[in-house]
């Protein structure tokens, strides 16, 4: 009755199913089952061996992941059996816990669990409390510091021992009084379930006791994912009994960055002496292509015990493509017109793509380029670039430059950067200006030249920020947009004030985006002056008013590596594969950290079920600045004969050096007074073109469009889009 238990399971999958007794560690390679294994393992201990349910307990990362094991479950052992067994996340599982024996520590039953957001205002507060400079401080930083600490089971009193910098001290102070304000709340934020827990099982052994003679059988899955007082609960529970079924992969090991701990899953067998370790190599996810492809990045890290390797019957697929573009723009292009080329073969549909990345930021050229192509596309996991909080900021402030009239932008960053003008004071200054019938803008300078209903406090701080804004509109007539911005920038402080609005890693990612959004600025310092900030802020607002799409819809994914994990496509494209992207340039210094980057690519890579594209660019813009790329090391590892490269940049690149770029679908240029619209191709891929303003240049595709011809062509500084009735390009002989 049994027998479809293992019915499906290949042979490396049926001994961990029938492992029964002692620690067991399962390395399960990406594509290999895991979830099918623990599953079917839980069912094998009810059915097959009539272990209770009630003494089995399984740990997930995910509510999605403990729900779906639950739904699994229903249909092998049956609803009842499957509702008494105990599945849960980490955190989910201490709260249940703690409801019942956080008297033993001294706390209330009825504890409430403050979210992200609760946190927030607590440690505003405690800043407030200390007459810490908020701006200095910033709360979310404080916060990231604390968590830190709490993941590895430092407490205030040793975080002040072990920490001797001056800020050190400072959040040490923070932590202290905001346990203080949570204890005298009753509350417990998500760390604290852990931490809390940790501090019952260690001072309390009757407690702990329980917990153990109850879960005879524990189940944890992406063991590599622990952090220290996650480690520290399971080497609690399974401390009597040691069955400990632990499921992961440490070659899938990438968030070291919050908290978690890589060395749990490699010192398994030093923890548990006589564990079994059982290798899922059998890939039923990807092509043979990709997975050779995969693992040769993963060998350039060196040998390590237990290296998988994983096979598939899939067959061996279409080789890997390996793609060099110009430069983001080019990158963008590339990865668009292929997607388009695959969907129109009738092979894909768009939601079959992907596109991952390292970095937000490096979205935005793909969000341009995308709609220029009509492609439909959705932000997996994070905000389209122009919703971003930053990006909108920097806008408000580029709005009020072309208009100070504007009082949706004033409004927006009337206290940001923060200098002191809350609600309550933005508030009055709005009934002020209705009542002097005039915009805020002159509400501003009522203010500055006559009487008003402010007191001191508040109307110095408004007066700074009409300063500021005078200071920066005064920049506008003389300065040419990139320069303009740059100077804007530096005036507010914009990289100091993210560094201390975020944590260390937060604000480094929202200041990429600062950069980037300095990249599009280039594209139109061509224009005369005055014609640059309005063109900008136009094209601007029509890419930010696309509405979000249904995420169910039939749309490109784009994601970073991070958010990937866990996931699948037919087609993937990993882009921006250059040292300082991937390795990040934050990884550097340490050599663990870089080998984590490596993990990361991996992961990225095995996401890929038939098509994998692995790209980089030969220069990319950074705040302005092109920069000549070196592509990462990792693609060093990889032999030769395991990629193709179809699509190369021109090995030698005109000589042109205008610096004129395109913006978006649009090419900024004189048409002449009667255009003739071409009624066929003229331009082929290859040809040799020139154009009277770029240069020489390599025709890198072409098409009709509107009655027009648009080539795509790869000039000395970049690759433009060029109309054909308008751009007066001519073949070139030489």
């Amino acid at each position: 009755m049994n027998d479809d238990l293992f019915s499906g399971l290949n042979p490396a999958q049926q001994r961990a199913v029938q492992a029964v007794d002692g620690p067991v560690l399962v390395l399960a390679g990406p594509g290999s089952g895991k979830t099918r294994v623990l599953t079917h393992r839980v069912a094998y201990l009810i059915r097959a061996l009539q272990i209770d349910p009630y003494q089995i307990l399984a740990v997930t990362f995910t509510n999605k992941a403990a729900r779906e094991m639950k739904q699994r479950l229903v249909q092998l052992v049956g609803e009842e059996a499957a509702y008494a067994l105990t599945v849960g996340t980490f955190h989910s599982l201490c709260a249940r816990f703690l409801r019942r024996d956080s008297v033993h520590l001294g706390r209330e039953r009825d504890f409430v669990i403050y979210d992200s957001d609760d946190q927030e205002r607590l440690m505003r507060r405690v800043v407030r409390e200390l007459n810490l400079d908020e701006k200095k401080y910033a709360p979310r930083a404080m916060l990231s510091r604390i968590s830190s600490a709490k993941n590895e089971l430092v407490g205030p009193a040793e975080y002040a021992r072990l920490n001797h910098t001056y800020l050190d001290e400072i959040v040490a102070r923070c932590y202290e009084r905001y346990q203080h304000l949570l204890r005298q709340s009753n509350a417990l934020d998500f760390d604290d379930l852990l931490v809390e827990m940790v501090h019952l099982f260690d001072q309390h052994p009757a407690v702990l006791a329980h917990y153990q003679r109850r879960y005879a059988y524990l189940l944890v899955d992406e063991y590599q994912d622990t952090n220290r007082a996650q480690y520290m609960l399971v080497k609690h529970l399974a401390a009597q009994r040691h069955n400990l079924f632990a499921v992961g992969d440490n070659d899938q090991s990438i968030y070291g960055w919050r908290g978690a701990d890589i060395r749990n899953i490699l010192q398994f067998e030093q923890d548990y002496p006589n564990a079994q370790v059982i290798l899922l190599e059998q890939n039923y996810r990807s092509t043979q292509a990709i997975l050779d492809t995969a693992q040769a990045v993963l060998a350039g890290g060196g040998q390590q015990k237990h290296r998988k390797h994983l096979w598939t019957e899939n067959g061996a697929g279409a080789t890997v493509s390996l793609h060099e573009g110009y430069d983001q723009d080019a990158e963008a292009t590339f990865v668009a017109e292929e997607i388009a080329r695959l969907v129109a073969s009738g092979e894909v549909s768009y939601g079959d793509c992907a596109v991952m990345y390292r970095v937000n930021a490096q979205s935005r050229a793909l969000e341009e380029t995308f709609m220029q192509h009509g492609l439909r596309y959705q932000i997996i996991g994070g905000t389209r670039f122009y919703e971003r909080k930053e990006i909108r900021d920097v806008i408000a402030y580029l709005r009020l430059v072309a208009n100070p009239y504007d009082d949706s932008a004033l409004t927006r960053i009337l206290n940001w950067p923060g200098r002191g003008i809350g609600d309550r004071s933005e508030a009055e200054l709005i009934r002020w200006a209705n009542e002097l019938g005039v915009p805020l803008y002159q509400a501003l300078r009522e203010i500055e030249v006559g009487t008003s209903p402010f007191a001191a406090r508040t109307r110095t701080a408004l007066l700074g920020f009409l300063a500021t804004l005078d200071q920066i509109l005064t920049m506008r007539a003389t300065l040419p947009l990139d320069d303009l911005f740059d100077a804007m920038i530096g005036r507010l402080a914009v990289r100091e004030v993210l560094l201390k609005e975020y944590d260390p890693e937060e604000a480094e990612d929202r200041w990429r985006n600062v950069q980037e959004l300095r990249n599009v600025i280039s594209n139109y310092i061509h224009l005369p002056i005055e014609a640059q900030l309005p063109t900008f802020l136009e094209d601007v607002a029509l890419v930010a008013d696309v509405d979000k799409l249904d995420a169910k819809a039939d749309a490109v994914t784009c994601i970073t590596l991070h958010q990937a994990k866990g996931l699948e496509y037919p087609v993937v494209f990993l882009v921006g594969l250059e040292e300082g992207l991937l390795p990040h340039s934050r990884a550097l210094a340490e050599r663990e950290q870089v080998e984590e980057e490596r993990r990361l690519l991996y992961v990225g890579m095995t996401r890929a079920r038939q098509r994998l594209y692995l790209c980089y660019a030969f220069r990319r813009a950074t705040f302005g600045r092109f920069i000549v790329t070196t592509r990462t090391r990792f693609l060093a590892d990889i032999p030769k004969e395991l990629l193709t490269q179809p699509h190369k940049r021109p090995a030698t690149p005109p000589t042109a050096q205008t610096s004129m770029l395109t913006s978006r679908s649009r090419i900024i240029t004189t048409p002449p007074a009667t255009p003739a619209p071409p009624s066929s191709i003229t331009f082929a891929p290859g040809q040799a073109v020139v154009h009277p303003m770029f240069g020489e240049g390599v025709v890198v595709s072409s098409r009709l469009i509107e009655n027009d011809e648009e080539v795509t062509v790869m000039f000395a500084d970049k690759e433009r889009r060029l109309l054909a009735s308008f751009a007066k390009l001519e073949h070139h002989a030489g």
